[in-house]
């Protein structure tokens, strides 16, 4: 098995890291337009499995000439370039992944469907934590329940000693994507129908175990991608929040109002100014890096089973493995998508076309594959509680 991972960013590095560790996969091309980077990469691994590249992932050419020596491409640049190194990937009849993360490029991506299906390619977006395992979190729940009533996800990724970090918050992943996520609007399911929400309201309460406690929740885009319309007509409410410690969203919620996650320039004095690559450099500037972190996850799908109303909960506290170099995010986000795109090459997943994670991902086989990674999922059944 032949592997391209677009990105030498920290998500881009686990899932090189995941790959090299499985025996049946023979060569992983890393690559990124910062040769320091694939090439630090690959001195860290010292294994001849890993080749690095210095590529630019807006020459097509370059990149076409790439996923033509491979068996499956993985995108961990930022969303943005997802849908034209989809259309590269069936040029070339290379199958494709992504961590997905904007519905608007998603939606795109599945407008390649009929051409995915007529080259034999297999495309699947949104295969990180959010969206990624969370939804196939909840389609192992719902599958295993006679009715459906109610679907709530729930993930954050935390600095795990937040006392230090501006905000509450540490860049655990790319600023372009938690902007984003902040900024455009939420599909949800609420009372059977199918309707979109603002980001960053309806704040709610959530606990985990200490030293967590007491954290907030609120709506933010993109993290569960296609899986309200998958279950439109099977689910009364479904809903994705972002967890964060407290006060974290009235602060972020300011600064979208003032205008700061606008993409239009403004006129200043000075010149031009766009609110938004502002707001980007200067939380690049004071978010700090490289601290430990924390994925908190919980996944509420609530039915019936036998009868009998129930609550299925999946819980995960998951901290960095600072001996291996992964934080938690890393491990959360890339190994998905190493395990779905290894699952691709070897044949567990043969339907081809454009699809959807929570339709066509073998979740008990993906589960396995998360726990002998060390992911400590944990499900319970409990009678239903409503707040």
């Amino acid at each position: 098995m032949k592997f391209l991972v677009l990105g030498a960013g920290r998500i881009g590095y686990a899932v090189v890291y995941d790959l090299v560790r499985s025996p049946k996969v023979e060569k992983v091309i890393i690559s990124d337009v910062d040769l320091s980077r694939v090439e630090a990469i690959a001195a860290k691994f010292a294994d001849e499995k890993v080749i690095p590249v210095e590529l630019d992932v807006a020459n097509q050419d370059e990149v076409a000439q790439l996923m033509h020596e491979v068996d499956v491409a993985i995108s961990c640049v930022t969303y943005k370039h997802n849908y034209e190194l989809a259309k590269i990937a069936l040029s070339t009849k290379t199958h494709f992944v992504d961590l997905g993360g904007n519905e608007d490029i998603v939606a795109k991506e599945f407008l390649l469907d009929e051409v995915a299906k007529e080259q034999g390619v297999t495309i699947i977006p949104d295969l990180g934590l959010a969206p990624g395992l969370v939804s196939l979190l909840a389609v192992s729940a719902a599958e295993s329940l006679d009715e459906l009533y109610e679907i709530k996800l729930r993930v954050g990724g935390l600095p795990s000693e937040p006392e230090d970090c501006f905000l509450g918050y540490s860049q655990v992943f790319s600023i372009d994507g938690l902007i984003n996520e902040y900024y455009e609007d939420c599909t949800i399911v609420r009372d059977g129908k199918l309707m979109t929400v603002p980001s960053m309201t309806e704040l709610e309460t959530i606990e985990f175990p200490r030293p967590f406690g007491i954290m907030e929740a609120f709506n933010t885009s993109g993290g569960i991608s296609t899986l309200p319309q998958t279950y439109l007509n099977r689910v009364q409410h479904l809903d994705y929040k972002t967890i964060r410690y407290s006060g974290h969203c009235q602060q972020l919620a300011m600064l979208k109002d003032l205008g700061m996650m606008e993409k239009e320039a403004v006129d200043l004095p000075s010149g031009k100014v766009v609110p938004r690559e502002l707001l980007h450099k200067l939380l690049s500037e004071k978010l700090p890096t490289d601290e430990p972190d924390v994925v908190l996850l919980r996944v509420i799908v609530t039915g019936v089973k036998d009868k009998k109303p129930i609550q299925i909960v999946w819980d995960c506290v998951d901290l960095a493995d600072q001996a291996a170099g992964l934080s938690a995010m890393m491990r959360m986000t890339a190994f998905p998508a190493s395990i779905i795109a290894q699952m691709i090459a070897r044949g567990d997943i043969s339907e081809r076309g454009v699809l959807r994670q929570e339709q066509s991902v073998p979740v008990k086989l993906f589960l396995a594959e998360m726990d002998g990674r060390g992911i400590n999922l944990k499900m319970t059944e409990r009678a239903p509680i409503h707040k």
